[in-house]
């Protein structure tokens, strides 16, 4: 019975970000709201269901900002070195446009859209479910399968190649899974999370604007 509700989370989260919510047809702003709506109410769901707070992820919170912070720092490090070095910008693939809502696409969307939504259904509910359910092993191989299969429809509406995008965030997973299973919480990955994503980002609207990039209107919300 664990299993089977495991594997049927697993199925549900990769059936909502490639089925569920394209199909809403909502814009960005949305789509963000949308999936962190789904995120708590899934959470709500799992505490009702007897999930206990050590297993989401929400104790240890000062574990979690050590953390987090420690593995931030690497990724930070390198975006600050290409972000001052000209020479580096060439070796970024950069959108020819720029987002008319990159503030609130900063400072909204990939915070609480990508970061909180992910790391709530995966490194929360999920974690939970398949470390009751499964080895070790096996629960990091399940949760690392479905937040690869969970990047598939983006992967293909932006153009990126699905296989590779399956196997970059599926190795992803096993690094947020770690710094989880270390700190006790899932504020050490949120926070690696949210530095990879925003700072690349922000690197990638740094050579856009030095490049003089012509930025396009934001669509109706």
């Amino acid at each position: 019975m664990r299993r089977a509700l495991a594997v049927g989370v697993a199925a549900a989260l990769v059936a909502w970000n490639n089925g569920v919510l394209p199909a809403l047809r909502l814009s960005s702003r949305g789509r963000a709201t949308a999936g962190t709506s789904v995120a708590l109410g899934t959470v709500g769901v799992a505490v009702a269901g007897g999930l206990r707070r050590d297993e989401l992820g929400f104790g240890h919170v000062r574990s979690g900002a050590v953390w987090g912070s420690a593995a931030a720092a690497v990724p930070l490090a390198g975006y600050a070195v290409a972000w001052a070095t000209p020479a580096l910008h060439t070796r970024f693939t950069v959108p020819d446009e720029v987002r008319h809502d990159f503030a609130e696409w900063v400072g909204a969307h990939i915070p609480f859209g990508t970061v909180v939504t992910e790391e709530l259904l995966f490194r929360g509910v999920l974690t939970a479910l398949t470390d009751r359910a499964f080895a070790p092993a096996t629960a990091r191989a399940v949760r690392a399968a479905a937040f690869g299969l969970w990047h598939v429809h983006p992967a293909h509406i932006a153009g990126d190649s699905v296989p590779g995008t399956i196997a970059v965030t599926a190795a992803a997973s096993l690094v947020f899974d770690g710094l989880r299973a270390r700190s006790g919480s899932v504020l050490a990955p949120a926070l690696l999370h949210l530095v990879v994503n925003a700072g690349g980002a922000l690197v990638l609207r740094r050579i856009q604007v030095t490049t003089g990039t012509r930025e396009v209107p934001l669509p109706p919300v």
